[in-house]
């Protein structure tokens, strides 16, 4: 096991949310997202993250898959949209923002650990190395 690992773990969960943040960007941004009946909704992204193995503690995280969500969304009534059918119904994603929100707080947070986790070894390391000056 690398002296440097607990960077490596850290870094990796930053990347992971990093990505987990992004997601929730996405599905926020196109949340009033509106398609035509005949087209399929924005789909919600979700991170799918794995551990890494190896060495007695792991190794750290990575995005495994981003998966998606209903493509079928909701068909609500709104006439005056430009992309209605006949009957004025249009397409919208099923994201709900209150979700969307929570997740943000939950993937800013644990970025923000992992960073915490990363400045904390970083400075541990440079303090260790002028030991020997």
């Amino acid at each position: 096991m690398s002296m440097f690992n607990s960077l490596g773990v850290a870094a990796s969960g930053m990347d992971v949310f990093k990505t987990w943040i992004d997601a929730t960007s996405d599905n926020v941004a196109n949340i009033n997202t509106v398609k035509r009946t005949s087209e399929d909704a924005y789909q919600e992204k979700f991170v799918v993250a794995n551990a890494v193995e190896g060495g007695p503690t792991g190794k750290g995280v990575e995005v495994g898959s981003i998966e998606l969500g209903d493509k079928t969304g909701l068909v609500v009534y709104d006439p005056n949209s430009p992309l209605a059918d006949a009957e004025g119904m249009v397409r919208r994603p099923s994201v709900n923002l209150i979700d969307q929100m929570t997740n943000l707080v939950i993937a800013q947070r644990a970025y923000q650990a992992n960073v915490t986790v990363f400045e904390r070894a970083r400075d541990a390391y440079l303090r260790a190395l002028e030991i020997g000056k």
